[in-house]
């Protein structure tokens, strides 16, 4: 046996043969852009992340934990399609594991992988479209409010929360939803092909389920862990590399840490924080008031 045999079984050491190695990385919230106090799974945010997964040489695989109730039908699909395209790229499986839930937008994320991963009680499916909102028509008529609304365009406010529901406003956002629910059903199919076992009314009808019923449906494709089956594929000694982001959300606020445990802001970014704090309650207002967007 030669001397660099003998080195590489040493546990320490430069001269230490290093186990396969896989990039990890976590898909974790709402699919969409967030505000300045709420985190949020958007292309932006995720892309840097997908690039330095997919960067190393000779890795086995690209790990994604997914744990996302949905979202953007839009930043799901932009997302989903940098995964397929790196992965294309470089030649990399990726498998995606479903903690809690990978559902609506969550679940298009886990279909970019080769195989997906869950818990028995991980919550998966949901293969739908959905747009909700108040009428407040009658509340503000009842005050004694005036609505004052000029428009350039017939429906430019076919879904006006202050305004009486229109037959027009809501066929048209049902067209809308029917386009975006094709788009989905067809990502399902692509990436699942002859694995869905259930039929496509049942499995596109919104609908979700647990673990072991996502794997008689075909949407996911085991039961496991990343550790348990990423040991099972490529061995006991795989390693494991998450991928993270480098600044926390505190550091994007411009702030950075002070004596003993209170934060202290850096110079000039005070202006900056009160900002954010008015950006945010700005952010409130226009979710409480667009109230039909529409979202998986």
């Amino acid at each position: 046996m030669s001397l660099q045999s003998l080195l590489a079984k040493l546990p320490f050491g430069p001269w230490r043969k290093a186990g396969p190695l896989v990039s990890v990385v976590r898909l974790t919230g709402v699919i969409g852009q967030g505000g300045p106090f709420r985190s949020g799974l958007s292309l932006a945010g995720v892309a840097p992340l997908l690039e330095r997964a997919f960067a190393p040489k000779d890795q086995k695989a690209v790990a994604l934990i997914i744990n996302s109730p949905g979202g953007s039908p839009v930043q799901s699909a932009l997302i989903a399609k940098r995964i397929r395209d790196l992965a294309e790229e470089k030649k990399v499986p990726v498998f995606a594991f479903c903690e809690d839930a990978a559902a609506s937008g969550g679940y298009w994320l886990a279909c970019a992988a080769d195989e997906i991963w869950a818990d028995e009680s991980s919550i998966v499916g949901s293969i739908g479209v959905v747009s909700s909102g108040f009428g407040l028509h009658a509340l503000i008529e009842r005050h004694g409010i005036e609505r004052r609304l000029y428009t350039a365009g017939d429906k430019k406010v076919l879904l006006d929360p202050f305004s009486p529901e229109r037959e027009d406003g809501v066929a048209h956002l049902k067209a809308l939803q029917a386009d975006v629910h094709e788009a989905f059903k067809a990502m399902v199919r692509t990436r699942r092909g002859t694995r869905l076992t259930g039929s496509e009314e049942e499995l596109f009808s919104g609908a979700f389920w647990a673990g072991r019923k996502a794997l008689a449906l075909g949407l996911i494709d085991g039961l496991g862990d990343l550790r348990s089956v990423m040991r099972g594929r490529f061995g006991e000694k795989v390693r494991l590399r998450v991928v993270q982001q480098e600044r926390g959300m505190l550091r994007r606020l411009g702030l950075r840490a002070g004596y003993g445990n209170a934060p202290a802001l850096e110079a000039g970014a005070h202006e900056a924080f009160a900002d954010a704090l008015v950006a945010a309650a700005r952010k409130s207002l226009d979710d409480w008031a667009a109230w039909a967007k529409l979202g998986l």
